[in-house]
């Protein structure tokens, strides 16, 4: 057969990769059978459910297997299955090509240093390429269930690939490894064996090898017959049973943190893990895991479900059942196995079946137990969980009201209050935390939302706070604003911002206080009128602020508006929104304050204003639209 031989590029991208797994993961190359027998059974999966609608599949050939085996003198090891296998089309996607919206930014946190980079690829997946980590070729074979034609692809992974039409008389895929000349040993029988036993043990599909040919007798002729080499014995060397099926108490740690890695093809550990039997009216097993790192796009991709592998009765039904679980729960990883579901579930039965939204109900609790007990059982090992997937957490109060309280309470905010043992500027807070060290008489939980730590906690919101030492949330990231209006409460305490509405701290300011403000307020009523008259079309109103010790001014939003940072975000994002102006507050006790009420000239009177505004508005993290103008003025006063 000639058949016409194609050459491709690998992309851009994929050559980036391929250099990176090769050059940071030499010392971890064990992986490679690891991912490729990985592959290997998710193929075989990916069959016996397509045959469950169309038998014909299988053909002849049902006992689906994996199998390895090794040339030393070659200096070959080949895998293969009988499983779904690939059309031309689907060889050039999943291999030339990374459809991941997370590469690009993968490889800009590349920093060519071997320990980080390799744990950056574990965050990002090495599946088939890691074969070039020990190969200087590779080889792949393949034909797809079900059709006649079968596909060679062949790179030594420097930069090109090809792939031409060849014959074969069986279906599913075949990949050898041509080795580096250091890395022969791995072309050895017992050194594949003890690779297999270590991460493919759990495999549910049997993971085959020849068997150990016995020593030739003294006195026999070895070469009597040599047509035994051409049909080998093979034989099972993994225990081919699913791991969840079996008892607890029968698995390991290691075995489990094996099986996470399969399952996940994540390189990192899991952080921890819940593996339960539920039996009665509705029976399954679920076995779900915390990962240790999150995926380059794990939080603005919210449609790139990979969680939760789903089976009925062992056998494969798809490879992200994301009705089981909410988005917020999209980075939970593991296996859910029903005796129940139908075998024909599709997509839409999944969607509409009771059970399933049984099941649904039972794995976001147990989610959710699992993040809480970690939390209360280490919690430093909670909070580097939380650093990686914490801003995905916080889209559950609005996404799942049912359980709204309880993922509150996971949830870790930075704060006014610094732990014993952490940095200033910790995630380490959780809202209970923040109750128990509420005041007598404060009723609210305060929080205040800013881009950045440093911006938040140099805020004049903050000053009347810190002089009274009422703690402060100090919500930094962009979905915290989503946040807050979706979590009115906490433990019956209403939460408030301190940039919005007309400060009110209730029994936490005495009556002296308020009288005061009132008599100030009373006091410098001319000069709010002609502030506000002044600025007219910058403000909606100016009044004195209850909350400023230090400042002489600062914008808040009023309760029937949006908040200034929402606003600031969504005019970041492009989204146009309704011409909203803020309301100044004033210190009247500040001395530039001060300065500016006894001004007679209306000009310079102005331009203390427009300083007021500004410098308002910069410290509540606004960008100005006229800022040469503000450095003009400032200049202009300064000179006197």
């Amino acid at each position: 057969m000639n058949a016409k031989v194609e050459t491709h590029k690998f992309q851009a991208e994929v050559q980036q990769v391929l250099k990176l797994v090769i050059n940071s993961l030499y010392s971890n190359k064990e992986i490679f059978l690891r991912e490729l027998v990985s592959n290997a059974s998710d193929a075989c999966d990916k069959l016996r459910f397509a045959s469950l609608s169309d038998q014909s599949l299988l053909g002849d050939d049902t006992d689906l297997a994996i199998e390895v085996e090794c040339d030393s003198d070659a200096r070959t090891v080949t895998i293969r299955d009988n499983g779904i296998g690939m059309t031309h089309d689907e060889v050039i996607e999943n291999i030339g090509t990374i459809a991941s919206s997370g590469t690009r930014r993968f490889l800009e946190q590349m920093t060519g240093e071997a320990k980080k980079d390799a744990s950056l690829i574990g965050q990002f997946g090495v599946g088939f390429y890691s074969a070039f980590i020990v190969a200087d070729k590779v080889t792949l074979t393949t034909r797809k269930a079900g059709t006649d034609e079968a596909w060679r692809w062949s790179s030594d992974g420097t930069g090109e690939y090809s792939i031409e039409s060849v014959d074969t008389d069986s279906r599913g895929t075949e990949i050898v490894l041509h080795l580096k000349e250091d890395e022969a040993e791995l072309a050895e029988s017992y050194r594949l064996r003890s690779i297999v036993g270590r991460y493919s043990d759990h495999i549910a599909f049997p993971v085959r090898m020849p068997a150990a040919k016995p020593p030739v007798a003294e006195g026999e002729d070895g070469d009597e017959d040599e047509s035994k080499d051409d049909a080998p014995e093979w034989e099972t060397v993994n225990q081919a049973a699913a791991l969840w099926t079996r008892a607890k108490a029968d698995i390991s740690d290691e075995e489990y943190l094996d099986f996470y890695k399969h399952v996940s093809h994540d390189f990192n550990d899991a952080v921890s893990w819940a593996h339960n039997r539920v039996e009665g009216n509705q029976s399954y097993t679920s076995l779900l895991y915390l990962p240790s790192k999150a995926p380059f796009d794990m939080q603005w991709n919210r449609d790139d479900r990979k969680g939760l592998k789903l089976y009925v009765k062992r056998v494969f039904i798809m490879d992200a059942a994301e009705e089981l679980l909410p988005g917020y729960l999209r980075f939970m990883r593991g296996v859910i196995d029903s005796d129940d579901l139908p075998l024909n579930v599709s997509r839409e039965i999944l969607q509409d079946n009771p059970l399933t939204r049984k099941i649904r109900a039972a794995l976001i609790k147990r989610s959710i137990d699992l993040m809480a007990k970690l939390a209360k059982d280490d919690h430093d090992k909670y909070l580097e969980f939380y650093e990686q997937f914490g801003e995905v957490l916080k889209e559950g109060p609005a996404e799942d009201f049912s359980n709204r309280d309880k993922v509150a309470g996971l949830l870790r905010f930075r704060s006014t209050h610094q732990a014993e043992g952490k940095e200033a500027d910790a995630v380490c807070h959780s809202l209970a935390d923040y109750v128990s060290r509420m005041k007598s008489a404060q009723d609210k939980i305060y929080y205040l939302t800013a881009d950045s730590y440093r911006a938040a906690i140099n805020s004049p919101h903050l000053e009347i706070f810190r002089n009274k030492g009422i703690e402060v949330l100090l919500l930094t990231d962009r979905i915290d604003e989503w946040l807050v209006g979706h979590l009115p409460e906490f433990d019956g305490k209403p939460l408030q911002s301190v940039a919005q509405g007309d400060l009110d701290l209730g029994a936490l300011e005495d009556e002296e206080e308020k009288l005061d403000r009132e008599k100030q307020a009373e006091e410098s009523k001319p000069l709010l009128e002609r502030v506000e008259k002044s600025l007219s079309e910058r403000v909606a109103k100016v009044r004195v602020g209850a909350g400023l010790t230090e400042s002489p001014s600062r914008v808040i939003a009023e309760n029937d508006q949006m908040a200034l940072h929402m606003q600031r975000m969504l005019k970041q994002a492009g989204q146009d929104i309704p011409e909203q102006k803020p309301t100044l507050e004033l210190n009247p006790k500040h001395p530039l304050v001060e300065k500016a009420a006894s001004i007679e000239d209306e000009k310079l009177f102005a331009d203390y204003c427009e300083l007021f505004l500004d410098q308002a508005l910069i410290a509540d993290g606004a960008t100005l639209d006229d800022p040469a103008a503000y450095i003009k003025r400032v200049n202009s006063l300064l000179l006197g």
